[in-house]
C-alpha cells in the first residue's frame, strides 16, 4: 500500500514505474464537512446569485430562497419525525422538489434513497423494504408509469388511511407519503401541505443540529442499475460525494460565472453529485431544462439561460447535434461539460467542439460505487485523449490494473481496473456478502472493467470483465470490435456482444444502426471487417436496428439483446459456473 504522504503532487504513475498503477495528487486537501456545512456555505458567499432555474415550470431561486425552501422542507421531516439516519426515498424525475428534497434531507441527516424513475411495482417495493425507508416523496407520474396507480396497489391500506398514520402490511416501516401533485390522493401528504407541516419549534431545532452531523456518516444511498440482478444499495457518506463533487468542478472549472444545464437524471449520481454538488463548490447557477432529458428542451434552455455547460451520454448529445432547426440555436456562451456512461466516437466529439462550443469538454469515468468519479480529462486535453481514454486519476485516489491473480500488470497491458481512496462506498446496504466480492480487504474496489492505463497515467476502459466472449478459447473483447466497426462510414453506432454457439462456445454478434439513408447488411460487414481484424473477431450474426435497448442513464443494454438474438435464432442458452 501507498502511504499518503508518497502519493504525487501530480496526477500520474509512480516515478519509475512500468506498472500500471497510479495515485492522484494530494492537493487540495480532503475537506471533512456535511453536505449541510458545504451548502450553507456556498449560500453564505453568494446569496443573492440564482442557484437553480427550472426552465418548465419557471421557477427561479436564488441561493438565499433556495436555503430558506431547504429549511421548510427540513422542519416539515422533523415535524413528521423524521430524524438522522431515517431514510427518505424520493421517486420523481428531474423537479424542483427532488432539489430541495436533496438538501433538506442533508441538512437533519436523514438518508436520502434515489430510486429509479423508471422503476416499476416489483423493483419499488424492493427498494422500499431493503432499505427500511420511513418516508416516501414521489411524483404523480412521468412517462408511462402512474406512480400514484403503483403505490395504491401496492399499498391498498392508503385508502383508509390519514396522511398522518399510514400503516401499510408489506412495508411496516414505511409511515409517509408525500406527493408532488395537486391531487387530494386518499393516505398522501401533498407538497404544498407537507411544506407547511414545520413549526417554529421546528425550525428552532434546525440550528442546534450541524453539531450533531459528521462528514464520515452515510447520507446518501443509490441503487445500482440491475441490469444483470437484483440491484444493490450503495451506501455513500457525506465525504464520499461532497469531495467527489469538488475535484470534478476543479476539473471543469466552474465558479459563480458558469450556468451548468443538467438534462441527466438527478437519482443517478450524474445528476445528483456531477451536477448539483458540483455546482454547490463554486456557487455554479443549476439549470434543469426539463423532467427528463429532451433535445429540443435541452438545445432551448442553452439558448435562453445562456448556459455554460451542460451534461449528457454521448447518445444526448448526438440527439442534439441531429435535431431539426439545430442551427437556430445560438450556443456560443458553451464551454465544458461532462461526458459519461459510454465511449465517445471521435466524430462526435468533434462536431460537440465545433458546432457546440464545448471546447472544454471532458470526459469522465466512474461508477457509483465510488461517488462516482476516480478519472476524468482535463479541459485542456487533446480531443485524442479524450476520445481514447477516460483521462487521469482524481486527487486522492489510487488504481491499478490487475492480471486475474491480482499481479499489478505493466503500462498499457489490459486487466482489471481497482480504485482505492475516499470515494470507495461504506458498503451495499445490509449485504456484507456482496460488499465483500467488491471491495476486497486491502480497501480496492473491484470495478468489473477491463482497462489499459499508459504510460502518461491516462485510463482506457475497454470493455467489462464479463462482457468478454470467450470464442473457441480465444479471448475477444467487444469493445474493439465496436471501435473499428465505427470508422465504417454508413454505421452511426453499434453493439458488440457474445451469443451462444455449439461449436465456439460464443459466437460474435453486432447489432448495428446505421447512418441516415445508408443500408447495412451482414455481408457488408464481414467484407469490411476482412483482412483488417482477426478472423474469430469477425461478426457472424449482425442485426441492423434503429435505438438500443438502454437504462434510463444511457447505458446500452447486452443481455437484453443477447436473450433477443438467443430467442430469435432459438439457441441454446449456454451455461457458466
Amino acid at each position: 500500500m501507498v502511504a499518503v504522504s508518497e502519493l504525487s503532487t501530480d496526477s500520474g504513475l509512480m516515478s519509475g514505474s512500468d506498472r500500471a498503477y497510479v495515485v492522484g495528487r494530494i492537493q487540495p486537501v480532503l475537506e471533512e464537512i456535511t453536505i449541510s456545512g458545504f451548502f450553507a456555505r456556498t449560500v453564505s458567499l453568494y446569496p443573492d446569485r440564482e442557484a437553480c432555474v427550472f426552465c418548465k415550470t419557471g421557477e427561479r431561486w436564488t441561493w438565499s430562497q433556495l436555503s430558506q425552501k431547504v429549511d421548510q422542507f427540513a422542519a416539515g421531516l422533523l415535524a413528521l419525525g423524521i430524524y438522522k439516519g431515517d431514510r427518505v426515498g424520493i421517486w420523481s424525475p428531474n423537479r424542483s422538489e427532488w432539489v430541495l428534497a436533496q438538501f433538506a434531507t442533508a441538512r437533519i441527516g436523514a438518508i436520502l434513497v434515489n430510486i429509479n424513475p423508471a422503476y416499476r411495482r416489483a423493483e419499488l417495493e424492493y427498494a422500499l423494504v431493503k432499505v427500511g425507508v420511513k418516508a416516501l416523496i414521489t411524483a404523480e407520474s412521468f412517462k408511462t408509469s402512474n406512480y400514484l396507480d403503483m403505490l395504491t396497489d401496492l399499498i391498498p391500506e392508503l385508502a383508509n388511511s390519514k396522511p398522518e398514520r399510514l400503516s401499510a402490511s408489506k412495508f411496516p416501516l414505511l409511515n409517509f407519503i408525500i406527493q408532488t401533485g395537486k391531487l387530494n390522493q386518499a393516505g398522501m401528504f401533498r407538497f404544498q401541505d407537507f411544506m407547511e407541516k414545520g413549526g417554529e419549534g421546528d425550525k428552532a431545532r434546525l440550528v442546534g443540529i450541524d453539531s450533531k452531523l459528521f462528514p464520515e456518516e452515510p447520507i446518501n444511498l443509490q441503487f445500482t442499475s440491475g441490469t444483470t440482478g437484483v440491484p444493490k444499495a450503495a451506501t455513500l457518506t457525506h465525504t464520499n460525494i461532497v469531495n467527489n463533487a469538488r475535484f470534478v468542478a476543479e476539473s471543469m472549472q466552474l465558479t459563480q460565472k458558469d450556468r451548468l444545464c443538467i438534462p441527466v437524471p438527478l437519482y443517478h449520481c450524474f445528476g445528483m453529485v456531477l451536477g448539483n454538488l458540483a455546482c454547490v463548490v463554486g456557487g455554479t447557477t443549476m439549470v434543469f431544462p426539463g423532467e427528463g432529458f429532451d433535445p429540443v428542451d435541452t438545445l432551448e434552455a442553452l439558448n435562453a439561460e445562456r448556459c455554460t455547460g451542460v451534461h449528457g451520454v454521448p447518445t444526448m448529445f448526438s440527439a442534439m447535434l441531429n435535431c431539426t432547426g439545430f442551427d437556430q440555436y445560438d450556443l456560443r456562451s458553451l464551454r465544458t461539460g461532462i461526458m459519461a456512461g459510454a465511449p465517445c466516437p471521435i466524430e462526435l466529439m468533434k462536431d460537440v467542439v465545433s458546432k457546440m462550443h464545448l471546447d472544454q469538454m471532458t470526459i469522465a469515468y466512474g461508477m457509483t460505487e465510488t461517488s462516482p468519479v476516480s478519472f476524468q480529462s482535463a479541459v485542456d486535453d487533446p480531443i485524442e485523449r479524450r476520445v481514447s481514454t477516460v483521462g487521469r486519476i482524481q486527487p486522492h485516489v489510487e488504481a491499478r490494473v490487475v492480471n486475474e491473480s491480482g499481479t499489478v500488470l505493466k503500462v498499457g497491458e489490459q486487466g482489471e481496473l481497482h480504485t482505492r481512496g475516499y470515494l470507495v462506498m461504506r458498503g451495499y446496504w445490509d449485504d456484507p456478502e456482496r460488499t465483500a466480492e467488491s471491495i476486497d480487504s486491502d480497501g480496492w474496489m473491484h470495478t468489473g472493467d477491463l482497462a489499459t492505463i499508459d504510460a502518461d497515467g491516462y485510463c482506457n476502459i475497454v470493455g467489462r470483465v464479463k462482457d468478454m466472449v470467450i470464442r473457441g478459447g480465444e479471448n475477444v473483447y467487444p469493445r474493439e470490435i465496436e471501435e473499428f466497426l465505427l470508422s465504417h462510414q454508413g454505421i452511426l453506432d453499434v453493439q458488440v456482444f457474445g451469443i451462444p454457439d455449439n461449436k465456439y462456445g460464443e459466437e460474435i454478434c453486432a447489432w448495428i444502426i446505421p447512418m441516415a439513408g445508408n443500408k447495412i447488411s451482414l455481408d457488408d460487414v464481414r467484407s469490411y471487417c476482412d483482412g483488417q481484424i482477426a478472423h474469430y473477431k469477425i461478426p457472424r450474426y449482425v442485426k441492423v436496428v434503429s435505438e438500443f435497448p438502454m437504462t434510463v442513464t444511457g447505458k446500452p443494454q447486452k443481455y437484453l439483446m443477447r436473450e433477443t438474438m438467443t430467442e430469435d435464432l432459438k439457441l441454446e442458452q449456454t451455461k457458466t459456473t
